[in-house]
């Protein structure tokens, strides 16, 4: 005998009740989040903040890719034949190179500079906060003080004081004056204070290390993300300072890119390509500074993070 088998009809299954595989789907409502008035108003501030810082940005990279005659007769937020490069080659080898020229000195005042600063504003905050001594926290008041000063008002000064020993119109001129970071030396002491422990320099002095030791080889591991934080606010601070090398410096051969832009600026009205050199020149001049921010922007939310803990 064969067996037979019934087919099931349609519907009997469900009939027979939901098994394991033919469950009903049923979909999870979940309550709709209504936004609040106050979080709509706030991300539509920061759009609008971004949007205010943005569009000049947007601005320059546009009009750097344009010619001097389509700056006046195109839009300025839309592309119209774009040659950026070769208003990048024409920038470059304007009067023999000269931007090339004033780059390498702005990095050479920069760079070195905010190295430097960097270097001596950790030894500053460093001693501030490890070392006891008379006349401590009135020399900690003294660099407080430094900070509310602007810097054009020193700048008289220092051109006086450079113009008696004979450093003006020279790179020293320059350099010397971006060497001082009262902000650095403050925030060094507070990061200093909450991240370096009393009891590990102990224990370095009970090893035999030596003050200078213990400070290149320890503590300025320890307070690298302020460093990275000071040199960050230096960098930029000494890239795009203008009154200071006006006042200091006649050689054009030794101005940094914002004065030197600045004479291509005034020049615009005798040589009209000049005029799109100088926005070309400012577009190339932003790279690095972003570059910069961009590499170092985790170590400077870091250390604002740490310096901030002391109480």
């Amino acid at each position: 005998m064969s067996a037979t088998t019934t087919p099931t009809p349609p519907g009997a299954a469900s009939a027979a009740g939901p098994g394991p595989l033919n469950a009903p789907r049923t979909q999870a409502r979940w309550p709709r989040r209504v936004p609040r008035p106050g979080r709509v108003l706030l991300l539509a501030s920061l759009a609008a903040a971004a949007c205010y810082f943005l569009l000049p940005v947007y601005w320059l990279v546009v009009a750097a890719t344009k010619t001097t005659e389509k700056l006046y007769g195109s839009t300025g937020l839309w592309f119209d034949r774009p040659q950026l490069l070769r208003n990048i080659g024409e920038i470059l080898s304007y009067d023999s190179h000269i931007y090339l020229r004033w780059a390498l000195n702005s990095l050479l005042y920069a760079g070195v500079g905010a190295a430097l600063a960097t270097l001596l504003a950790a030894a500053a905050g460093f001693a501030l906060a490890k070392y006891r001594f008379r006349g401590r926290e009135a020399a900690f008041k003294a660099v407080l003080a430094g900070v509310l000063l602007p810097h054009t008002a020193l700048a008289l000064p220092l051109y006086l004081l450079f113009n008696k020993i004979g450093l003006t119109n020279t790179y020293w001129a320059v350099l010397i004056p971006s060497l001082v970071s009262p902000f650095g030396v403050y925030l060094c002491r507070i990061f200093a204070e909450s991240a370096v422990d009393d009891t590990l320099l102990e224990a370095a002095r009970v090893d035999g290390a030596r003050e200078g030791r213990i400070f290149f080889r320890l503590v300025l591991r320890i307070m690298s993300p302020a460093l990275v934080t000071v040199f960050l606010f230096q960098f930029v601070g000494i890239w795009n300072n203008y009154f200071l090398p006006l006042v200091m410096l006649s050689d054009d051969r030794k101005y940094p890119i914002t004065l030197g832009l600045t004479t291509w600026q005034t020049a615009a009205d005798r040589v009209p390509q000049l005029i799109q050199y100088t926005v070309g020149g400012a577009f190339l001049s932003v790279i690095p500074l972003a570059v910069a921010m961009l590499v170092l922007q985790r170590y400077w939310r870091t250390g604002l993070t740490e310096g901030s803990l002391k109480g």
